[in-house]
């Protein structure tokens, strides 16, 4: 049984046809970098600096551990630029994907606070496999030509992104990588699998003051990829004296979650996110862990208000 988990697992996260290749993340709010490079803070002379470290599906058979971290900063009013990394594990190694980019978005005014930022993404991604001790039920791996031997390849990204928004709101639009790579060629006549698809996302959210002490602040993404169905999540997170955060999630017809973060100074911030799945997976694994840290670095020494969009 728990290789048949296995195989299943796997084939959810390198069949396009079938199943999104991109993490997920119930912190999505503030892991925009990574997704949208269009994302801007508006806040010179600010570095932001974020990290979040996801196990998913706990206790099942080869289940997905994704890292990702991002460095950002507004240069000029009107240029910002960021990096960001990310590493998605599945099946203790047997699949493993890393994606490095580097993001520019140029910021337009548009009247009062709102704004518009358009971005480009460039970087590249690796996968590498291990199907050293793989076995299927046939019992020979080397039988199947998408397993018969371990991959190791690099391919090129190329990304856009819009992002509009205010103190108060944002919304964005983005395909984080435009090419559809093909990590698996063709061999031996067999028409194997691997190409990367095309995701889209499309994110918004908005605070609402209720008192001096307290806001509110419902968001979405919602995932769109050719052949799959569309993935929305929504949140809506309650913040109490701009310092402790919490919250609750759900991912429809997926996964329900609790979120909470605490500010530890004015510029560090660390979070938790625990995810129940509602589906039939959930009878094999006990849930999904998120940890998230966030810093920002004052490049002048002068101190921010940091908008309420960032909590």
């Amino acid at each position: 049984m728990k290789k048949i988990i296995f195989f299943i697992l796997f084939l959810l996260y390198i069949l396009p046809a079938s199943a999104q290749q991109d993490p997920e993340y119930t912190y999505y709010m503030y892991n925009m970098s990574v997704v949208n490079p269009a994302y801007a803070t508006g806040m010179p002379a600010m570095m932001n600096f974020g990290g979040m470290y996801r196990t998913q599906w706990v206790g099942a058979v080869g289940a997905p551990k994704t890292f990702s971290f991002f460095g950002h900063s507004a240069i000029t009013e009107k240029v910002e630029v960021g990096l960001s990394l990310q590493s998605d594990d599945i099946g203790d190694g047997a699949k493993k994907e890393t994606n490095f980019n580097a993001d520019f978005a140029y910021v337009l005014k548009l009247g009062g606070q709102n704004r518009l930022s358009l971005g480009l993404k460039a970087g590249f991604s690796t996968m590498q496999t291990n199907f050293n001790g793989f076995v299927l039920q046939s019992g020979d791996a080397s039988t199947d030509m998408a397993f018969a031997q371990n991959i190791n390849s690099t391919k090129s990204n190329i990304g856009v992104g819009a992002y509009y928004f205010r103190d108060n709101l944002y919304v964005g639009l983005s395909a984080p990588n435009l090419l559809k790579s093909k990590f698996i060629e063709e061999k031996s006549g067999v028409n194997a699998f691997g190409e990367e698809a095309i995701h889209t996302f499309l994110t918004a959210g908005y605070v609402f003051q209720v008192t001096d002490m307290w806001k509110v602040k419902p968001a979405f993404m919602s995932k769109f990829v050719k052949g799959a169905p569309i993935t929305l999540d929504v949140t809506a997170n309650v913040l109490y004296n701009n310092k402790f955060e919490f919250g609750a999630a759900y991912r429809v017809g997926d996964a329900v979650s609790f979120l909470t973060n605490i500010n530890i100074t004015p510029t560090l911030r660390v979070g938790y996110a625990y995810d129940y799945t509602l589906t039939n997976l959930g009878q094999f694994n006990s849930g999904t862990h998120e940890i998230m840290l966030l810093f920002d670095l004052d490049l002048l020494g002068k101190g921010f208000d940091k908008s309420p969009r960032f909590f």
